[in-house]
């Protein structure tokens, strides 16, 4: 992060000197992107879960057996956990309403 911070700040001080100061992109993540990287993510996870379990017990069908297991529990918590947090406030603002003339 600190290193992003600073070649903002540069990037910032060139384009004023320049006088030419770009407008932030406006991006939206597209509702296949964000499967993607679940689906990545998830298979990131599992093949760590893999890996420690081998680790851990020595054995490669355990190993395996433990990864797939983990897929479908991780899953059904983190559905789970995300329902919990849509019930609770904290940290939630109402939208302003856009003012234009």
């Amino acid at each position: 992060m600190p290193l992003f911070s600073i070649h903002s700040r540069v990037h910032s001080r060139k384009t004023a000197q320049n006088r030419v100061i770009a407008q932030p992109a406006r991006m939206i993540e597209k509702p296949h992107r964000s499967l993607m990287k679940a689906v990545s993510w998830r298979t990131t996870g599992t093949i760590d879960t893999i890996i420690v379990s081998y680790l851990v017990t020595g054995k490669v069908r355990l190993a395996m057996s433990i990864g797939c297991i983990e897929v479908f529990t991780k899953i059904l918590l983190y559905y789970l956990h995300e329902r919990f947090w849509n019930r609770l406030s904290f940290g939630r603002v109402k939208p302003r309403e856009d003012y234009q003339i």
